[in-house]
């Protein structure tokens, strides 16, 4: 349970204290999180090599889908609202989250490949 808390608060796979990002981002700023190149407490390298987060796309993806699935059917179903209703929560809950999405399936991506 503690790594899935690091990851969501985006801690250093290694030393579980530094910070992967510097800069959290603003979707509502148009500005997305800057992450540090290097743990600021044990200066581990987060980017292994060149296209490391690549990978991250596809967990990103998978965490977007996952989220419109959750609306529509809480508000589909639940709710029972029209489908134009629903799929503009769906599209404005996507880009509010667009954000979050990017820190937190690169912070995945990392400790998937972390190895003690």
């Amino acid at each position: 349970m503690n790594k899935v808390l690091d990851v969501i608060k985006c801690k250093c796979p290694n030393c579980k204290e530094g910070k992967v990002f510097s800069d959290q981002g603003n979707i509502l700023l148009l500005r997305m999180p800057k992450m540090n190149e290097r743990c600021t407490e044990c200066n581990f390298k987060f980017e292994r090599e060149t296209g490391f987060f690549f990978g991250a796309m596809f967990v990103s993806y998978a965490l977007a889908v996952a989220q419109m699935i959750v609306c529509l059917v809480l508000f589909w179903h639940f709710v029972d609202l029209s489908p134009i209703r629903v799929y503009a929560i769906i599209a404005t809950t996507t880009v509010l989250l667009s954000t979050v999405n990017f820190r937190l399936s690169r912070a995945i991506w990392i400790y998937i490949f972390y190895k003690n």
